[in-house]
């Protein structure tokens, strides 16, 4: 089993953005952070999508993720644009950051990764232990789907260059319900010339429904202020992609 926080590094962290299938964009987080207030703090921040397109827009928001590669790209990518970001390396659960913010929020459901209940209750206390009195957090959350057997080893490519393709597979996975834990075994391949490389990792994925989490947030200093789903209308319990809107009172 890989370490969630080791997942995002060496070759998976080159390939994270060219071979992603979801960029988020940076409107629905702008508008959480006027609503909720500044500074915001984002989880889980990777190489700094939304991240840096809000600090473009002159907001105050800081970013924080396990991955000191990752973190590292980030700080490229704000250096190559000129943009001031404020990045710290540290995993939800365990963050102590000296200080609070008005708004905490994931741009995805990276929540997910925290590998069982009693990792995901750390991590909502440090999330309480980090907002100011009145203050708000934004956690998506999703249900995963198996993976259909006739994609287990299909292979999706990317040319990043005339001489290099970049590739990625989902080579197994297994599926606890009881447990509530999906565990994909996948592999990212760097194919150059006759020069291949390659890495599989272990990426586990840990569901709630909404009564499971809000029974987790209730053990807790936080409030659920609200449950929507993707268009930001309030969530059917049938929804398998929501966002707790929680708050400090």
């Amino acid at each position: 089993m890989t370490d969630p926080a080791d997942f995002y590094t060496g070759l998976v962290a080159e390939l994270y953005a060219p071979l992603r299938s979801f960029t988020p964009e940076p409107e629905p987080y702008a508008r959480f952070i006027a609503g909720s207030g500044e500074p915001a703090l984002e989880l889980g921040c990777g190489d700094g999508d939304p991240l840096l397109a809000l600090r473009r827009s002159g907001l105050a928001v800081e970013g924080l993720d396990a991955s000191a590669d990752m973190l590292e790209r980030c700080r490229a990518k704000a250096a190559a644009e000129g943009l001031d970001v404020t990045l710290h390396q540290a995993r939800i659960e365990s963050m102590d950051l000296g200080r609070r913010f008005r708004s905490i929020f994931l741009a995805g459901p990276t929540f997910n990764l925290l590998v069982d209940d009693d990792t995901a209750l750390a991590a909502l206390e440090r999330i309480a232990a980090h907002l100011e009195p009145g203050g708000s957090a934004l956690i998506p959350l999703f249900v995963p789907e198996p993976t259909p057997p006739d994609q287990l080893g299909r292979t999706r490519e990317h040319r990043l260059d005339a001489d290099t393709v970049l590739a990625f597979s989902v080579v197994s996975e297994e599926r606890d319900e009881a447990r509530r834990r999906q565990t994909s075994l996948l592999r990212y391949e760097r194919r150059t010339g006759d020069d291949t490389t390659v890495l599989e990792r272990s990426w586990i994925l840990h569901w709630y429904s909404q009564a499971q989490f809000a029974d987790l947030v209730a053990r807790t200093p936080l409030t659920v202020s609200s449950v929507l789903d993707v268009r930001g209308r309030p969530a059917s319990p049938s929804d398998s992609l929501f966002v707790f809107r929680l708050e400090l009172i």
